[in-house]
This record gives C-alpha cells, structure tokens and sequence, in this order.
C-alpha cells in the first residue's frame, strides 16, 4: 500500500450547482488530461465522495511519489488550471482553511485493521 491522504471541501450549498458538480465528475465526464495531469503526480487512486454539500477525497500514491500521497490541482499546464477554475465556481472553502487553501487534509485520529497498526505519520501536508 502506498501513502493515503484524505481531504475535504465544501461545494455551494445550491441542488443545481452539487448536480452539475456530480455531472462533471461521472464516468468519462472527467477530461483525459486532467486524468493524466493527476496520475502524473504519482497518484494512483483518487477517490471523492459527497455528503449533502461536502466533498471528502481520498488519494494514494507510491511511497516513492514526490507528491507523497498525492496534491491535486498542484499542476500548472493551461488544461489543469481551466478544469481548476471550472471546478472553484462550484467549491468553496472550509472555514477553517487557511488563506488560499482548497481540499484540507483531514487528520487521521482512528484506524481499525487486522495488524492493530495505527494511523500513519501524515506526510507534510503543504498548500492545495
């Protein structure tokens, strides 16, 4: 298993807006550089879910990745920071993110698994 990281973000409290933000995010919605931008961070699994209006992201990534688990939106090619701007039109921050801060690592506080090992050591988290 590689390093695990668990974000959250809020989207617009706005039905409308949460169904076009679930549109974009359906199977083959997502466009292919923005896939390949992502797994070129060395993210091998991303997973986001919601729960009324907030987003909860799961990423892994080899331990060997310079993203260590993953930053998504960490990339700066025209195609990453168009689907970036089209995306914040539905997010809004936490309100306890700091200043320019999208997805905010969640902190590990309980792990149930059969090698009774606890939460790893969270990489840096460093700015989203």
């Amino acid at each position: 298993m590689g390093i695990r990281r668990t974000f959250a973000l809020d989207l617009h409290d706005d039905p409308e807006l949460i169904a076009q933000y679930r549109a974009w995010h359906a199977p083959g919605a997502v466009p292919r550089p923005i896939l390949d931008a992502i797994l070129a961070t060395g993210i091998k699994l991303m997973e986001i879910y919601l729960t009324g209006n907030r987003l909860f992201m799961i990423t892994e990534a080899d331990e060997t990745s310079s993203q260590h688990g993953g930053r998504p939106g960490a990339s700066t090619d025209g195609d990453t920071e168009a689907w970036e701007a089209l995306m914040w039109s539905f997010q809004k921050p936490l309100p306890w993110s700091r200043p320019g801060e999208k997805w905010v690592q969640a902190e590990c506080i309980f792990r149930l698994a059969s090698d009774r090992a606890a939460c790893p050591e969270p990489p840096s988290p460093g700015p989203i």
